[in-house]
């Protein structure tokens, strides 16, 4: 198995779409294409999509080195709306330690602009995951 199998156990995120487009330890890029499901009431993205587009990226990175790391804090700051074409979110380990691990992701749309940033906190349990880490 690898990461992109393991992670296509999250039926939520791939439900709304969501792909992975590179890993590596430590890092990883996912993308959504926002379609009329992801709107909200305002006809703008919803909220709630855009964050699981990053914590998708987040999971992404902070299991790459095959250890179970589930989120236990998570923070996101909406700096733009997107009504349609694809949003990235890029997740960057800034911190990566036996037991805790903190993530930093950049959601932007299609021309590089700034949609979001979010930062999450992840705990790392003492289960191995059936994938060999990345490097």
């Amino acid at each position: 198995m690898t990461l992109e199998e393991f992670l296509q156990g999250d039926a939520f995120a791939v439900a709304a779409g969501i792909e992975l487009v590179e890993v590596r330890s430590g890092y990883a890029k996912a993308r959504m294409e926002v379609t009329p499901m992801h709107l909200n009431g305002g006809g703008v993205c919803q909220g709630g999509a855009i964050f699981t587009l990053a914590d998708f990226a987040f999971a992404a990175a902070t299991n790459s080195h095959a250890r179970m790391t589930f989120s236990v804090s998570s923070t996101i700051h909406f700096f733009k709306s997107e009504e349609e074409g694809y949003l990235y979110a890029e997740a960057r380990e800034v911190f990566d330690h036996r037991r805790l691990s903190n993530c930093e992701v950049r959601v932007t749309n299609e021309t590089g602009e700034l949609v979001a940033t979010f930062t999450g906190t992840g705990y790392r349990k003492d289960i191995t995951l059936p994938f060999n880490p990345l490097s």
